[in-house]
């Protein structure tokens, strides 16, 4: 399962949020940036780019809510990092 490897490989739901979030401002910065860096080629161009970044916030946000369903599940929702490193030492030790 994809959402178990990740969360194995310490990335949380928070993570993925906050992924999210800065690619919906990248998305700005991207339409902007083409605007400005792109002038000739016109508005198509900077939608596009603005388009492309633009989905990948609902990925992020698809994979923000997979990883705390799991957490919710595994019981590590509210766990601090410390906890989950001291379990994590517990089960391989």
């Amino acid at each position: 399962m994809v959402v178990k490897k990740m969360h194995d490989m310490g990335i949380r739901s928070e993570h993925a949020y906050l992924a999210a979030m800065a690619s919906i401002g990248l998305t700005v910065a991207a339409w902007a940036g083409s605007m400005k860096l792109e002038r000739g080629t016109g508005l198509a161009r900077a939608d596009r780019w603005g388009l492309f970044v633009g989905e990948w916030a609902p990925t992020f946000f698809g994979l923000g809510l997979a990883l705390s369903h799991y957490e919710q599940q595994d019981g590590t929702l509210t766990a601090t990092v410390h906890e989950l490193r001291d379990q994590r030492e517990h089960r391989a030790g």
